[in-house]
């Protein structure tokens, strides 16, 4: 119904933005990748959406990228994953990380979002291998097995998954798993 809101950003309190569109404001949840990302109050902004009507709320849900709410619809057409849970696991992991999960099955990645259990992130990775498109998939299945050991390491270690995969892009591509994991953590220390 409604698909896209242009309009000034006029509040921002996360995860729930205020869009004056027209002279009307809208509220408008985000997932917090696209909330850090939303330029500064007073500006304008252009969020592509997802309307959800149910019996009890009309809730607005509001995305930066097409990749964002895609991903979103389908998160919450898996059964006992909710918008609020879809929007946790968006604000918890961006879409590449997602994808690459995804594409490891790694479920242990998926746990660490708020909301998420051993049974529900099973059931994430099930449905949605093979479904989160080639364009975003490609480079998540390109990651060697070598390339994964040393990123589950890292967050073994304790770094998050955007420290270890912004790390582990700056390593060679055919580098042992020890070396790697050397390497990394000399470049985290930095």
């Amino acid at each position: 119904m409604i698909g896209r809101l242009t309009g000034i950003l006029a509040a921002k309190t996360p995860p729930q933005v205020l869009v004056d569109v027209g002279g009307v404001g809208y509220e408008v949840d985000v997932p917090m990748s696209s909330f850090y990302n939303l330029p500064a109050l007073g500006e304008r902004v252009t969020l592509l959406t997802h309307f959800v009507v149910r019996e009890d709320a009309q809730v607005l849900f509001g995305f930066l990228s097409h990749e964002e709410r895609s991903t979103f619809r389908l998160l919450v057409k898996i059964s006992g994953v909710g918008p609020r849970t879809a929007l946790s696991i968006l604000s918890g992991l961006s879409v590449d990380e997602l994808a690459r999960a995804v594409s490891l099955q790694e479920s242990g990645r998926l746990v660490k979002v708020p909301g998420i259990g051993k049974k529900t992130a099973e059931r994430l990775l099930l449905e949605l291998k093979g479904k989160l498109g080639d364009a975003v998939a490609a480079p998540a299945s390109a990651t060697s097995s070598a390339q994964a050991d040393i990123l589950q390491a890292l967050v073994a270690l304790g770094y998050s998954d955007r420290e270890a995969s912004a790390t582990l892009k700056t390593l060679p591509a055919d580098i042992e798993v020890a070396a790697g994991i050397k390497l990394a953590l000399r470049a985290l220390a930095k």
